[in-house]
């Protein structure tokens, strides 16, 4: 999606809110680009001078004046090398398309507010997010650095005086942000399946609003009968069922994910699939784009690798925090229907025996999280990948 430009809806805010505001434009992708710049490292004026631009063009790269996904497509591909030759990381570099990305939802959101008319033409009606993606949105929206671009940074930014260190948008945009969000979700709530991808989108950003009652909005949906069960099997209803439990999750009610993992979830075959797919996705492990949520029921031939998204549960399971009883089922599950795991990717083992003591030496699980992780730490110790605990062992 990345370059793309924005579709015929009007620049300005329109229904009950009168004022007009700017669209920022590429603020994510340039932010990311000064982060290069900084990386390599190189002020404004000498980065200039080694592209073979004027310093004005760096400056309107950076502040999104001038969007970078407005180059030419060649022009911005021999920029992206210039940058790797004159040492910026490649890993940052190959996330600019993401930014764009990134860039395109945003404008999109604050562009304008739909019409029953255009609910289809939105890019989360069409577009399944990634957590790269949706993290670079979070981004502009909460000032929180993607782990995406944490993992590439190799010295600390230079910074002097009172400078950004996000591409926050100011107070009136994220406004702005979470207000169409709401009349989007709002438009679409009575809506079928063909809407469910853009609503169950559109309600897991709305998480990120911190300044208003989130919890108590679902709760006006689910008193009005519009949050969806999950249903008897796998629907584009159990998807949106997860996303509200995941967006609540993240406003620090636990209650309704961990309910959904034990009824939506726990030892039904369709559902374990589906939410090992879906987590596929989310995490970049199956590459293929999706323009709904179908793929989540597949369970022949799953395009993703079983070793690889352990070692994803892995590495994030003592920091999942909200998330953690999920994260916690779905290793339990992957462990269970993918024998041999630990064999394939002894170090993985090892680190996972490691963040298993941790949790299970805490508080915090709920019981079934508790039993699960006991369930895993037992096979990987049967299997030599874990020293015995001196505490917590047996509990229920």
């Amino acid at each position: 999606m990345a370059g793309r430009t924005p579709s015929r809806r009007t620049e300005t805010l329109t229904g009950s809110r009168p004022e007009s505001l700017p669209v920022p434009e590429g603020v994510i992708t340039g932010f990311l680009f000064k982060v290069i710049r900084e990386q390599i490292p190189r002020t404004q004026d000498e980065l200039a001078v080694n592209l073979g631009v004027d310093k004005s063009t760096v400056q309107g790269w950076e502040s999104g004046r001038r969007p970078l996904s407005a180059t030419r497509a060649g022009n911005l591909v021999a920029l992206r090398r210039k940058l790797i030759l004159l040492g910026a990381p490649t890993g940052l570099v190959g996330l600019i398309s993401l930014a764009m990305d990134a860039d395109f939802v945003l404008g999109e959101i604050l562009r304008s507010r739909l019409t029953k008319a255009e609910v289809l033409e939105h890019p989360l009606a069409g577009w399944v997010l990634t957590r790269d993606t949706t993290h670079m949105i979070g981004w502009a929206i909460s000032g929180v650095l993607p782990g995406v671009v944490a993992s590439e940074l190799s010295i600390p930014a230079a910074r002097r005086g009172p400078v950004s260190t996000a591409p926050l948008l100011g107070q009136d945009v994220r406004s702005r942000f979470f207000d169409n969000l709401r009349h989007t979700a709002d438009l679409v709530e009575a809506g079928g399946e063909e809407t469910a991808l853009l609503r169950r989108q559109v309600w897991y950003l709305s998480s990120y609003d911190r300044a208003r009652d989130v919890g108590e909005w679902f709760g006006g949906m689910q008193r009005r009968g519009r949050i969806p069960s999950a249903g008897s099997g796998w629907s584009p209803r159990w998807a949106e069922a997860r996303s509200v439990a995941a967006a609540l999750a993240r406003q620090g009610d636990p209650e309704l994910l961990r309910d959904f993992i034990a009824r939506s979830i726990t030892d039904k075959d369709d559902f374990e699939t589906a939410n090992l797919n879906y987590w596929a996705h989310w995490l970049g492990l199956d590459s293929r784009p999706q323009t709904s949520d179908n793929f989540m029921a597949e369970r022949e031939y799953p395009a993703w690798d079983a070793s690889s998204l352990l070692r994803q549960f892995a590495i994030r399971l003592d920091r999942a925090g909200e998330y953690t009883d999920l994260y916690v089922h779905s290793i339990w599950a992957l462990v269970l229907t993918r024998r041999g795991l630990a064999d394939a990717d002894p170090r993985t083992a090892r680190d996972l025996a490691v963040r298993v003591c941790t949790l299970l030496d805490g508080d915090g699980l709920s019981r079934q999280s508790r039993r699960e992780l006991e369930s895993v730490h037992y096979g990987l110790r049967v299997g030599g990948y874990s020293d015995n605990r001196s505490s917590s062992e047996g509990q229920p």
